[in-house]
């Protein structure tokens, strides 16, 4: 029997404890206005389960245990349904079928529906569950795809070469390379032991401003917003990161730990930092689930200076990467911090940057185009913030995008839009200063400074002599 791959093995067990559930599924939706060949886009999804063995794969137990269990391509029903719908109930047909439960031990882990608004106008949604595929995995199937639907509409199977390897060889593979931690000369071994070391103390859970109590179960409901580094401050904030040999994320991460502090979070800050896993080339053009997260401790102690800091910061992010091999899940298990159904274990906080290129669909006479919406938001741990690089024709920065989410349960809606505002104000702080100082920063403006002295704190009152 094929086993899991760690990470999949995780997310086996949360649909075991928790029942079918939309949490981790990767919805994409995208309009397509123009004459689509509607024939031609099935076949060209079944090429791409066809391709993409984790696509068409399964996770039944035996004796309590999962395995893989590959269903061959000729088995499958792999008809695209389509559904018509108007304008007014598109946003609602995107957000329900985004938020289809997949039953992971019988049906296979992704689905296609195609929303039709008129003979020239369709909405395209694609489901993944995580369990099969990751940010990196949407790109490579938008690329197969368009690749697929190209030639069906010449009458044309696809000519795509074979993969040199399927998502079950990686699963065999990974647990081959780290060996058993019960080998002192095991990868495992290793490097489970810098992470002993370097998580012992770290804090169970950070003092965030939250808005209320935390539920005694997670409900995964999230408040999402976007946000804007612009491009001039990308700029100033690139020409931090070269003169302090730096990356960008370096510099957003040592940002992020100011920010946490000056809200109380304290001085020792863990923060969860998605890698994309795929360590060897073969992997590149393969869909499947390889990011592993990262916990990145952050020591904004003895009030240092910007520049102090994202010196701490680069050294923790080095030795982090050198040790990227041990799965989250297996260091969550060996190290057995206290686990709640409240929190994520290790770090309740999430940035990431992404630097792969955006899934994009070219699909002949057909223009792509953005969907509103898309489904409700999901807040996987307390704050979650996700940010794309973007640069300009000639390489210049041309600014940073994404969104900030945090969880339903913990904050109102509001407080996404004021932590997004806040972290841009540190980012310009710092670039405008490298050797200021973390007790120096103010986050607040002027209105809100006064909002909080003279408005929430008005406590005059007469009293008798």
């Amino acid at each position: 029997m094929i086993p899991l791959s760690f990470a999949q093995q995780r997310l086996w067990f949360l649909a075991q404890l928790e029942g079918p559930s939309s949490t981790y599924n990767l919805p994409v939706a995208v309009r397509l206005a123009g004459e689509l060949d509607v024939a031609a886009l099935e076949l060209a999804l079944a090429d791409v389960a066809g391709r993409h063995e984790v696509l068409r794969t399964v996770y039944p137990a035996a004796d309590g245990r999962p395995y893989q269990h590959i269903v061959d391509a000729a088995g499958l029903d792999l008809s695209l349904p389509v559904a018509e719908v108007s304008e007014a109930g598109l946003p609602g047909a995107v957000e329900t079928a985004a938020a289809y439960e997949f039953d992971l031990g019988a049906e296979v882990p992704w689905r296609a529906v195609l929303l039709r608004l008129g003979r020239a106008d369709h909405v395209l949604v694609l489901v993944l569950h995580h369990i099969a595929g990751d940010a990196w995995s949407m790109g490579v199937l938008a690329a197969d795809l368009s690749a697929a639907y190209q030639a069906r509409c010449r009458g044309e199977a696809p000519g795509w070469a074979p993969l040199p390897v399927q998502y079950a060889d990686y699963a065999i593979w990974q647990r081959e390379l780290l060996g058993d931690e019960g080998d002192p000369g095991s990868v495992m071994a290793r490097q489970v032991g810098y992470w002993r070391q370097v998580l012992d103390g770290a804090p169970a859970e950070l003092a965030l401003p939250y808005d209320r109590p935390r539920p005694a179960v997670a409900s995964y409901r999230g408040h999402t917003v976007p946000v804007q580094v612009p491009a001039g401050l990308h700029a100033r904030l690139a020409g931090v990161a070269r003169e302090r040999s730096v990356t960008m994320f370096m510099v957003l991460h040592a940002a992020l730990g100011v920010l946490l502090c000056r809200l109380g979070a304290g001085e020792d800050i863990p923060v969860g930092s998605p890698t994309a896993g795929r360590t060897d080339e073969a992997l590149d053009d393969l869909v499947g689930f390889f990011v592993n997260n990262l916990v990145l401790r952050t020591d904004v102690s003895g009030d240092p200076s910007f520049g102090v800091l994202l010196g701490r910061v680069r050294e923790t992010g080095l030795g982090a990467l050198a040790n990227q091999d041990v799965p989250f899940e297996r260091l969550v298990e060996i190290l057995a911090p206290a686990r709640s159904a409240a929190r994520h274990p290790l770090h309740q906080v999430v940035l990431a940057l992404q630097n792969t290129a955006a899934a994009a669909l070219d699909l002949p006479g057909v223009e792509p185009g953005p969907v509103p919406g898309g489904g409700a938001a999901v807040a996987q741990v307390d704050l979650d913030i996700d940010l794309r690089e973007t640069f300009d024709g000639q390489g210049r920065p041309a600014g940073l995008f994404g969104s900030v989410t945090v969880a339903a349960d913990l904050f109102d809606a509001e407080a996404a839009g004021q932590i997004a505002r806040w972290l841009v104000r540190v980012l310009e702080i710092a670039a405008g200063n490298p050797q200021v100082r973390v007790s120096a920063v103010k986050i607040l403006d002027d209105v809100e400074r006064g909002q909080l002295l003279s408005g929430w704190d008005d406590t005059d009152r007469e009293v008798s002599e």
